[in-house]
């Protein structure tokens, strides 16, 4: 951009129409944009925690994963400092246990994955049917993130829904991914006054009415609480909980949901 033009409003809603899911990625894992959050991930990267002391860290931002042909799309907040900041996947590497098995076991038990936990970029997770990204892609200090640098990564999210030509329902975890998806559809031309209060297991339909720039139908949502260890550990989230939003996204999109066995009781 020029020294002292400002963008234009729509400029990087929307990456061109050729651009793929590499290109994007590209322009994501390169951002530089945010100095306070890149500053925080590279020294993250360098001093490590002790119980990863041998790993080398991606330490750089992180983009979506998932199945390019996705009508589901999860959308959490930012990466984890030792999760995601050190694996290079988001959900990825927060511990045995951590918010990354808890999700992928609710993913898995409704066909979105093919195995219920996740553990580095290398353990053969495939999803089926979904993608997974993050509102702000750099993980932030106290998993804390600016206004300021969630609208700065907005126009990455942009990005990779354009690239998501299927897609039909979000489920946002957590209230700042639910404010991620309005601000999405607010920058294609779909503001919603007054946005609906966020609540587990809510869902919300968008009127129908085609968006400017990805010129398609708003996808449905559906809310959810973060899988993080403060939600899960304090039973805030149970797996049943998550399990049924999930069956909730199942019906939105007008499948038979193969959930396997019974949800764990809450």
């Amino acid at each position: 951009m020029p020294r002292g033009r400002r963008p234009a409003r729509d400029e990087g809603v929307d990456r061109p129409a050729h651009a793929t899911l590499a290109s994007v990625h590209h322009a994501i894992t390169t951002c530089e944009r945010c100095p306070r959050l890149r500053e925080y991930c590279a020294r993250i990267a360098r001093e490590k925690k002790r119980a990863h002391r041998d790993d080398t860290y991606w330490g750089r931002p992180v983009p979506g994963f998932g199945d390019p042909g996705a009508r589901l799309l999860v959308l959490g907040l930012a990466p984890a400092a030792h999760g995601a900041n050190r694996t290079g996947r988001v959900f990825t590497g927060d511990a045995p246990g951590g918010s990354g098995d808890f999700l992928m076991e609710a993913m898995h038990a409704h066909g979105f994955a093919n195995q219920p936990f996740t553990r580095s970029i290398d353990d053969g997770l495939a999803l089926r049917d979904a993608f997974i990204a993050a509102a702000v892609r750099c993980a932030p200090p106290d998993n804390r993130p600016t206004p300021a640098e969630i609208a700065t990564c907005a126009s990455h999210l942009d990005a990779e829904l354009a690239c998501l030509p299927r897609l039909s329902v979000v489920m946002a975890l957590g209230r700042i991914a639910c404010d991620a998806y309005f601000a999405w559809l607010a920058r294609h031309g779909m503001p919603v006054r007054p946005r609906p209060a966020f609540a587990h297991g809510a869902a919300w339909l968008p009127p129908a009415a085609t968006l400017r720039g990805p010129g398609r139908v708003a996808p449905a949502l559906v809310m959810a609480y973060h899988p993080s260890r403060q939600n899960t550990n304090t039973g805030r989230l149970t797996q049943a909980m998550l399990r049924d939003a999930f069956a909730t996204a199942r019906r939105m999109l007008g499948d038979a949901d193969p959930a396997r066995g019974p949800a764990p009781a809450p």
